[in-house]
């Protein structure tokens, strides 16, 4: 199989929008999970700390959050169909792509410094229509004969 072919297949598969997530925001992932034949939301908050392959359609973030003092690490396909929504709640200032120091961290040492950021802005992933509004061809040629005439006898008149 030929590269192309493979990317056009991966192409197809990617969702129209997705939010702008970078390492150090605070997101919501909103998931499917199934249940014997029935479908649920779930939803895990945490700091992503990991985004690899931010155009393909392999796209990936890892996000951790504490609870109960246990670190709990998911990583989420941005694509996928089970991933329902993303939500950013909180940007970070980070220098990094990968913050895996966060793990051997805890209390104050593990805070990030936030960041001001436009979050209507980020999390409408609204994909701009575009209108093409063509008049038919009658109709076109039609519009600058009849005003031609009506100039002409604008003209005759005065």
């Amino acid at each position: 199989m030929s590269f192309s072919i493979l990317k056009q297949i991966g192409d197809a598969q990617k969702k129209k929008a997705v939010v702008d997530v970078r390492s150090g925001d605070t997101v919501k992932v909103t998931q499917k999970i199934k249940e014997g034949n029935k479908f649920r939301l779930q939803t895990f908050e945490g700091v992503v700390i990991r985004v690899d392959r931010k155009e393909s359609h392999t796209a990936r973030i890892v996000v951790r959050k504490v609870t109960s003092g246990v670190g709990v690490e998911k990583s989420y396909l941005i694509h996928s169909p089970l991933v329902e929504k993303i939500e950013v709640t909180k940007r970070s200032k980070v220098r990094r792509n990968n913050l895996s120091y966060l793990r051997e961290r805890s209390g104050k040492s593990a805070r990030l410094s936030a960041k001001d950021f436009d979050r209507a802005a980020v999390n409408d992933v609204t994909v701009p229509e575009v209108e093409v509004v063509e008049a038919p061809e009658e109709a076109k040629t039609e519009e600058p004969a009849e005003k031609a005439e009506e100039k002409t006898e604008e003209k005759t008149e005065a």
